[in-house]
């Protein structure tokens, strides 16, 4: 049997404390476009964008930051174009392949 500490604290996974380069943030966001899960594709930005920092996110990409917020958060249906303002404020390009 497993004790545990008493005072032991366990850190909430969030990937963006991970995404610290273009390399790694491409492999995040092809992996997640390949889910086809438009709700896991609005949490992949969010933690993208958090990785950046939201206020500079949201002012490359022409939104006010609690808007880029309200845009990303789960359930949320963004029109296609702030999806792409979004996606060039972070420097990341959908691309297309043959399935």
């Amino acid at each position: 049997m497993t004790q545990t500490q008493a005072g032991l604290k366990l850190v909430a996974f969030d990937a963006a404390r991970y995404l610290d380069d273009d390399e790694a943030i491409a492999e995040y966001m092809t992996a997640v476009l390949e889910t086809n899960d438009p709700d896991l594709l609005l949490l992949a930005l969010n933690d993208v964008a958090r990785s950046n920092g939201m206020a500079q996110v949201a002012k490359d990409a022409g939104l006010g930051r609690e808007s880029l917020y309200k845009a990303l958060a789960p359930g949320a249906k963004p029109r296609f174009e702030t999806v792409m303002k979004v996606a060039r404020a972070l420097g990341v390009q959908f691309t297309a392949r043959p399935a």
